[in-house]
This record gives structure tokens, sequence and C-alpha cells, in this order.
């Protein structure tokens, strides 16, 4: 499966889209470490453990498109799918979530296109993760190319859990056994539920250092 490309110039042209979506990839993993960087400087803490990053395979884009009966072209693919070029940032507990979702909007060559609180609002499969879509200026030679960049953010913890859902997925081709989906619910509440608790344990860590150091 590919995308087509039925002569030199439109080929020429998957080359560029790819190499666009590359950059709008290493501008936005570089925006994110200078945020984290400034952070760690101003409040002695990274909120960011690590950041991943990926562009879409052909295969995985031309069957995007095939399920929403458009036709497998470059403009489609452009116009329609969102998730071409995706960013995952990974935190320690699910107040950074936010926090970085709030940076990044407040970045202002940024543009935010669409938002989807799965933490707050999780999916029926137990799925949590803060989703954003967002256009990052890619800046060529000739013009200034507004690039869509599927954004993803999650704790340590609910990455964990998406990887295994992921792997089952695939596994099972998205028809999984009622048992192993039923166990996957559960597991999905454990882990909103140790996030939880790390988070509260963290800021009780924070008050008793801050007690501690005003000699309180």
């Amino acid at each position: 499966m590919e995308l087509k490309a039925d002569s030199r110039d439109d080929i020429d042209s998957w080359k560029e889209v790819n190499l666009i979506y590359n950059a709008a990839l290493r501008q936005m993993e570089t925006k994110m470490e200078i945020l984290n960087d400034e952070f760690r400087h101003v409040h002695q803490y990274n909120p960011i453990e690590h950041i991943k990053s990926r562009i879409k395979t052909p295969e995985s884009i031309v069957k995007k498109l095939k399920r929403h009966d458009y036709e497998s072209t470059i403009e489609n693919m452009v116009k329609y799918v969102n998730d071409i070029a995706g960013i995952r940032i990974i935190c320690s507990f699910t107040s950074d979530l936010y926090r970085i979702a709030d940076m990044i909007k407040e970045q202002r060559d940024i543009k935010v296109l669409a938002l989807k609180d799965y933490i707050t609002y999780p999916k029926a499969s137990g799925y949590r993760s803060y989703h954003m879509i967002i256009t990052v200026p890619v800046y060529l030679s000739d013009r200034i190319v507004d690039t869509k960049v599927e954004v993803q953010i999650r704790t340590v913890a609910m990455d964990f859990w998406a990887s295994l859902e992921h792997k089952i997925h695939y596994k099972f081709e998205g028809d999984a056994p009622e048992y192993i989906k039923r166990e996957l619910v559960e597991c999905a509440g454990m882990v909103a539920n140790l996030d939880a608790r790390m988070l509260s344990l963290n800021e009780e860590i924070l008050v008793i250092g801050q007690d501690a150091a005003s000699g309180g």
C-alpha cells in the first residue's frame, strides 16, 4: 500500500511533505526541551521525563484515508490526516500534563486546532491521555508552511498502559477477548489511582520541604 505518485512531480512532493513533517517534529522537540530546561532553571524541577516522536508510515496513512473513504493522494493526506507527525510527552505527575499543555498553548507561533482531554473523560477502554492537534510553522527557503502535529501528553504510568493496549489491539486486530478488555479497564483504574496517590505523595513532600526551609 502506498500513496499515489503518478509523476516525478508527485514523488518530489511526497519527499517534500516528509521533509516538512520531520522539520515540524524537530521544532516541537526543541521547544519542549527549552521549556523543560527553563523550568529546571526557575523551579529546580523537570516536568518532562522524556519525549518520543514519530512520522506515520505510508501504509498507516493509506489505511486511515480508506477508513474515511478518501482517495489515497498526498493532497488528501495533508488535508485530512491530523496525526502524520506525532510527538508524545511523558511526565511524572498528572499536574504536569496540564502545565505543559498550557505552556504549548502560550507559544505565539503555535496554533491549537483541537483538544481532547481523555484524562478527565477517559475512553471506554480506560485509555487516558491529553491530546492536542496543533500547527507549527516550518520555515523553508521560499515560504512558511504551517504544519499539523498531534501532541499526546501522559504520565509514565499512562504510557505503560497505552503501550500494552496498543500491542493487544494489533495482536487481536482490534477484537480482543472480552476478559482481556475487562482486565485492561481494571488496570486503567489502577493506573489512575496510582497517579493520584503519587501526585498526593509528591505534594506532601513539597510541603514538608517548604516547612523545613522556612524553619517551621
